[in-house]
């Protein structure tokens, strides 16, 4: 089989489980994966489809980087559009207890749901920051997944869409919300995470990384704290009301303040040695945070 196997449809996933036609073109409610008679292997898989998944009865701890938290009643995942997953068919057949909801973004592009996915960033984190549900969270998920289940055993007609979306986004708002508490119940690691965070900073930009690697990105930030770019980012901005890219920024110009105060570099030269490729990049960032260009900044002090 080839290395990468990528999914266009809601009728392909059927077809390729051999499950019944779906009720519906653009998504559908996958209860248990059925073992099938062929082998991914270690391909690569992408689809054109979002997914929400939840696994029931999780037993014993949830392993998160060199820690554990005892979430035994459920977790959740969840996969955008060309997000690249490695399928276990070892580990195929989910419990009942579990669900899977897949769809296409057509079904949402229209909606205000469709206007604000990109904004629920979940869907960017990795698998080991799944989403630990609580036994009353969990129920009001699962609800909420019976009433799509409902929706799509009508027959299709002019509000079918609306109330399917409506339940769609319900859900994935209610996730939001557990995240944040997720969020919060790991208060004491997250503030570890921020001083490793910090750390890291520190140690970049007072080293010739910078000049060499140019700035570091918020995806090779989390990278080097073993998280997604997008987790480290909402962690950040929960702790501290900044974004990573606030962070990153703020180093960087302390940086800039010294080299312009402290060396006599031309402002060229000092853009290169922070790792900008152009100059004028340095200097609109340099004045859209301090109100001054560096050059004026110089001359102030």
């Amino acid at each position: 089989m080839s290395d990468f196997f990528h999914i266009k449809s809601i009728a392909e996933v059927h077809h390729m489980f051999g499950l019944a036609k779906p009720l519906h073109p653009l998504i559908t409610v996958i209860r248990e994966w059925p073992k099938v008679d062929f082998d991914f292997g270690n391909a690569k898989v992408t689809s054109d489809l979002y997914l929400l998944g939840m696994k029931g009865n999780v037993k014993g701890s949830f392993s998160y980087g060199r820690n554990s938290y005892d979430y035994e009643e459920g977790t959740l995942a969840f996969i955008a559009p060309n997000q690249v997953t490695v399928f276990d068919n070892t580990d195929a057949e989910l419990d009942h207890n579990g669900w899977n909801i897949l769809f296409h973004p057509d079904l949402i592009r229209k909606s205000n749901l469709g206007k604000t996915i990109k904004d629920y960033s979940f869907f960017e984190y990795d698998i080991n920051e799944a989403l630990h549900t609580s036994t009353k969270e969990k129920k009001i998920l699962t609800d909420l997944v019976e009433r799509i289940e409902i929706e799509l055993e009508q027959n299709i007609d002019k509000h079918s869409q609306e109330l399917l979306i409506v339940n769609l986004e319900s859900i994935i708002k209610y996730c939001h919300r557990y995240y944040d508490r997720q969020f919060y119940t790991r208060a004491n690691l997250n503030k570890d995470f921020i001083v490793r965070f910090e750390k890291y900073l520190e140690v970049y930009f007072s080293s010739d990384e910078l000049k060499n690697n140019g700035i570091p990105s918020i995806t090779q930030c989390g990278k080097a704290l073993n998280m997604s770019g997008s987790y480290l980012s909402d962690l950040l901005r929960l702790e501290t009301g900044r974004s990573a890219k606030d962070h990153i920024h703020g180093y960087l110009l302390e940086k800039a303040k010294s080299l312009l105060l402290n060396s006599t570099s031309t402002i060229s030269e000092v853009a290169y040695d922070l790792g900008f490729e152009y100059p004028q990049h340095f200097s609109k960032l340099f004045k859209s945070k301090t109100g001054n260009s560096p050059s004026e900044y110089r001359n102030m002090n």
